[in-house]
Formats: C-alpha cells, structure tokens, sequence
C-alpha cells in the first residue's frame, strides 16, 4: 500500500496544497505553526475520519472558510484507489472511494496508518483515556468491526448514564442496561487482551534491544482472557458498585474506565522508569504496532513521524530510522535536515512548507 498523492483545500491553515510522494521516504520540514504537522494529520485523518489533536472534526475547517476537503490516491495491490471526503459547517459530509458515496467503514479500510508523534511519548504519562484511545485505534486497524462494538457499548452507556440521573431510578431498566454492557463490555476487553498480548512480546523484544537488558511487560485492568469469564466478572463488579453508581449518577464499570499498567523490570514504568526509559517503551510499542498491523492485513501501514526525532537521543533515534523496512511508506515532519544522516536522505523527497503551502 502505498500513498501517492494528497490534495487539501481549505484544511486548516492549508489553503490548497498538493503533495506527490514519489518516494517511499518523505520529509516535511518548516518552522512550528507553518502547516506540516496539518499535513500529517490529513494522512492519519484518511485512516480514522477522527483527527489526533481535536474530538471535532469541524474544528479543521479553515478560518473564514465553509469546508474543507481532503482528495487522494492510493496504490493498493497495484490498483489506484482515489479518496474524497468534504465536510461545511452544516456538518454535511460527503464521502467517496472512487467517485461513489461509501461508509465511513468502507473508507476506513483502504489507508491504514500509525503516527508517532511527540503526544505519544507522553502516553505513559498521560490520563487513561490517553492510553485506551492509543488501544482502541490500534485495533480498530485490525478488527473493523471493533469500532462498531464500542460505538455500541457507548449508545448502552449513554442511555444508563441518562437513567441514573435519573430522580427515581428503574432499576429493572438498569439490570437490563447492565446485563447488557457486561455482555458488549466482555467482547471489548477480550480483543484489547487478545492485542495487547501479541504486541506486548513484540515490544518485549524491541524494548530489550534498545535498553540493551531491560525487560518490559504490561497488565490490563480485568484479570481474566476468557469472553465468558470477563462477562461474570464485569456483572460482579457491577452489582458491587450499584449504589455507587446510582449515587455518583453514572457508570463507574467497564472497559470505558480500564486502564493499562506498564512495567519495566517488573516496576511501574509511569513511577519509576526514567523519561528515557519511557521514551524507550513508547518507541517499542510503535515500531510493534507497525509490524503487527502488517502481519494481520498484510499490508504495510504508512508511517508518520511528526517531529519526534527531535525529542529522541541518538541512541533511539538511530534504532527508530534503520527499524523502518523498505516497503513501509514512510512520512516525517522535522523543523530542519539536521537530524538526519546522509546516507537516509538519498532517496528522500523533500518538501518545504511555510504560512499553510510548500515553497520551492
């Protein structure tokens, strides 16, 4: 798979920009604010419809402007696909895979993608919300069908939600809820198991290289692996936070508020690893998500860096560029060359991008 061209119009500060990647490296570089990051976040857009940085796509309506568009082409087992997708301020979105309306799903299968950016070495850090969204992307990439279960899962959520606030509450209506969110709640937490324990050994193995001894591991809130068995647990806990629930007039169970532990060396990498340490973890898990979403579709994603050289030493810096393989389309932002070694820049193509456009 292989993206080969991107047109914007009217896509944040980028008025209409057109950009050709006629290698399989390209480098974006310019000054903070000048448009190369919105660049980058078209690319992942194509990929999820949802952009990294903002939880309303109106928001990447330029100013002044009434839509946006984003128009590409895709080579895809040596077929061109061609991508369209429009949004005004009416909230009116068009979307087409070869100059027919499609779904949002059908869309979404075509361009698969994994940023890197300078949020994610933070990701440890971050909320758990931070870390569940990093999960749910991922597998979304894999599993089609598991955005509709959390599109599911959040509609039962909602309307329990809606009744706990609720003067009186129907508590029939909430067994009804709860059954139901423990039976949804299981297949998603099974697939987020089922992931996490197949990219953990793959990042098990890259984080040991570059630690050069280190061992990394992780835990998921819920104990148990089994669908079954998740459903009897998530019903047990629950009926124990009923009360709790109905007095905080919200639901406080299910994989809406799991959370990840990661560990290095058995010990809680968020309180006791350094930041080199947990720059270390995030870079594994990256370049695993890379491989493993190639190993299941069988294509290899494309992968975005966005600035994030500039945040790593020379020691991950080095692991990260000679980790990318040769057919991984690879897109990078960086506010100069500097960085990069001449050797990498060969068969690089590269753009310069000021005030939203690319100057010669």
């Amino acid at each position: 798979m292989r993206l080969v061209n991107i047109e914007l119009k009217n896509y944040r500060n980028c008025t209409d920009v057109k950009i050709d990647f006629k290698s399989r490296k390209t480098l974006i570089i310019g000054k903070n604010a000048q448009g190369k990051t919105n660049i980058l976040e078209s690319i992942y857009f194509l990929s999820d419809l949802k952009s990294p940085r903002t939880s309303t796509v109106s928001d990447l309506i330029q100013f002044g402007k009434e839509s946006f568009e984003i128009s590409a082409h895709v080579e895809k087992n040596s077929t061109e696909i061609e991508l369209d997708y429009s949004l005004d301020r009416d909230k009116k979105r068009v979307i087409k895979v070869n100059k027919v309306k499609t779904t949002p799903k059908n869309f979404k299968s075509v361009v698969k993608t994994v940023l890197f950016s300078t949020k994610d070495l933070l990701l440890l850090r971050g909320a758990p919300q931070d870390r569940r969204d990093w999960l749910d992307r991922a597998i979304s990439q894999i599993y089609p069908a598991y955005d509709e279960r959390l599109s599911k899962y959040d509609k039962i959520r909602i309307q329990k939600n809606n009744l706990l606030k609720s003067d009186i509450v129907d508590e029939t209506l909430l067994d009804i809820y709860n059954e139901q969110l423990a039976v949804t709640g299981a297949n998603i937490i099974f697939l987020r198991k089922k992931f996490l324990k197949e990219i953990s050994e793959i990042a098990a193995k890259k984080h040991n290289i570059i630690s050069n001894s280190e061992i990394f591991s992780l835990n998921y809130t819920c104990p148990y692996d089994e669908v079954g068995e998740i459903c009897e647990y998530l019903k047990e806990k629950l009926e124990e936070r009923r009360q709790e629930e109905i007095a905080r007039h919200q639901a406080c169970v299910g994989p809406h508020r799991d959370d990840i532990e990661f560990m290095i060396n058995g010990l809680d990498a968020v309180k006791f690893a350094s930041q080199g340490q947990q720059r270390t973890l995030v870079l594994s898990l990256k370049l695993s998500e890379l491989e493993i979403i190639k190993t299941k579709t069988g294509f290899s994603p494309i992968l975005l860096l966005d600035d994030v050289l500039a945040e790593l030493d020379e020691t991950r810096q080095n692991y990260l560029l000679k980790s990318i393989e040769n057919d991984t389309q690879t897109i990078i932002t960086s506010v100069d060359t500097v960085l990069f070694e001449d050797e990498f820049l060969r068969d690089v193509i590269i753009y310069k991008v000021e005030n939203g456009g690319l100057v010669e």
